[in-house]
């Protein structure tokens, strides 16, 4: 490792980052990394190693004044030096870091770091130690359950794809993020991407595959950097390819940019776009496990989902259920934002009440009365209570989905007319045009929302787009056109007299 770093966290100000590059040129044993904001500060941030200090709300204005005092006399400066020491308290303490436990604080770019971290450590451990049904019992065992939306058990899904017959396997790490208000899968691949390659090698030994791929969302020019850079990295140290590390089991790994849609989120539709068609949903069954790309057996899981792999070989079942709760066990990344005093990444246990979420994580409301949260993004539902835990079970239980873990908050002076009409947009902008229903309703529910919104509307209008919502619900061909009826339904249920406000009779 360098003897001293620079790392500016945040998908940040250019300004500064720019302006740090230009005031260390020529300093000895000082490099810049971009790195990534994940929760409890507010503008810029910069961290440096490997002391840990860190400098928060930096302008671009004070970065002379911290090259000069800090990187070139040892002393920090004082109206900027917050009194955190990385990486214990980069996020509030009550958070339990395993999926984030490296991001933010080693070079993303660096595989040494990776592996002087520990990093595959839990791919040789695999290898050497563990047969294939064994690395499935043990997956199985920690109850973990897929974080891109549905929730359903990894290991059973690892297992049926293992099972299935086929000429060959693949797996797929579905790194299309695109749902609205979600960026945890992107602050992964950019920020540690060796651990999402060591879960799909893991993935892939355990299910018997050869090839897999990380189908990543194209607008993420930096992670597909980091990708790219991070395979031929891993390749070079022969922990990808033939015979890797001298144990007989091969397995490469290809990186494909997305072709845009969000329709390609759909596991299906991500199979078909892979195959070069159309980006659209295929009937179900069969499943991508029994036939999925080439009709041969396929494994497709989530980043957040694969990046929890390493720790669970590494450390066990039991230690992984340690945290959360019984039916969810481990932790969930959350992508707060909205009206909170911090935004960001939060990781913390499955379970956690939506309070603790909003008021210890994310630091309060900053103006107003806490009203609503539109919880697992545009495909989610709004609730209002905010003692509703945070896991799987609990989120249904008050009408909702847990979905990507995107959380908007909402206080007393925000417009949830607004959001519901910008929800419908999206929805019609991304329908892929494949069944009637979603088609044809997204178009009528944005028409009767932006009349709505604009106060041309009847009490009337509410009820049938909400009908429509429903039939789409039951009648869609895909998860796309059917999630529409759950933020219609909750935002006509909690904020009913502000929508019937701007409706005559």
């Amino acid at each position: 490792m360098s003897s001293r770093r620079y790392v500016l966290l945040g998908v940040a100000d250019d300004g500064v980052f720019s302006r740090l590059k230009a005031e260390i040129e020529g300093l000895p044993n000082v490099e810049v990394i971009r790195g990534l904001s994940i929760g409890d500060f507010d503008g810029v941030s910069l961290a440096v190693f490997p002391t840990g200090v860190r400098y928060s709300g930096v302008p671009v204005s004070e970065v002379p004044t911290i090259v000069k005092k800090h990187l070139e006399g040892d002393k920090t400066v004082d109206q900027r030096f917050d009194g955190s020491v990385l990486p214990s308290t980069i996020l509030p303490s009550r958070q339990k870091r395993i999926v984030l436990e490296r991001v933010g604080v080693i070079d993303p770019e660096s595989i040494d770091e990776y592996i002087e971290s520990g990093g595959y450590e839990a791919l040789k451990k695999a290898l050497n130690e563990m047969s294939p049904a064994d690395v499935i019992e043990e997956v199985k065992a920690s109850g973990l359950r897929g974080r891109g939306g549905a929730g359903f058990p990894t290991g059973l899904k690892w297992e049926f794809t293992a099972k299935s017959e086929g000429k060959m396997r693949f797996v797929i790490a579905n790194a299309d993020e695109s749902e609205p208000g979600t960026f945890k899968d992107r602050v992964i691949e950019e920020g540690d991407p060796h651990r999402l390659i060591e879960g799909v090698l893991i993935a892939g030994y355990a299910v018997g595959a050869s090839q897999g791929y990380i189908f990543v969302r194209g607008e993420h020019s930096l992670a597909i950097e980091r990708l790219k850079k991070a395979i031929a990295d891993a390749k070079e140290r022969s922990f990808i390819g033939e015979n890797i590390l001298d144990t007989g089991f091969s397995f490469d790994i290809r990186l494909v940019p997305s072709a845009g849609g969000y329709i390609c989120g759909e596991e299906t539709a991500l199979i078909e776009a892979l195959e070069g068609k159309r980006g659209q949903p295929r009937p179900k069954p069969p499943y991508p496990p029994q036939k999925g790309l080439w009709n041969q057996p396929t494994l497709v899981n989530n980043v957040e989902t694969l990046a929890n792999v390493p720790s669970i070989i590494m450390k066990g079942a039991n230690w992984y259920r340690s945290f959360g709760t019984e039916s969810s066990p481990g932790t969930k990344v959350y992508s707060v934002l909205g009206n909170t005093v911090h935004t960001g990444l939060f990781e913390a246990p499955m379970g956690i009440t939506l309070r603790e979420l909003v008021f210890d994580y994310g630091g309060g409301l900053k103006d107003g009365e806490f009203r609503a949260a539109l919880v697992g993004g545009a495909a989610g539902g709004f609730i209002a209570d905010l003692d509703t835990k945070l896991d799987f079970e609990g989120v249904k239980e008050k009408g909702g989905m847990l979905g990507s873990g995107a959380v908007l908050v909402l206080s007393d002076k925000a417009d949830a007319i607004g959001v519901l009409l910008s929800i419908a947009r999206f929805f019609k902008r991304e329908s892929c045009g494949k069944c009637v229903p979603c088609r044809v309703g997204t178009q009528i529910i944005t028409d009767i929302m932006t009349r709505v919104y604009n106060g041309n509307c009847t009490r009337k209008d509410l009820d049938v787009m909400l009908d429509i919502a429903y039939n789409m619900k039951l009648t869609s061909f895909c998860p796309l056109g059917q999630s529409v009826h759950l933020p219609v339904k909750t935002a006509l249920e909690i904020f009913r007299a502000d929508f019937e406000s701007r409706c005559g009779d």
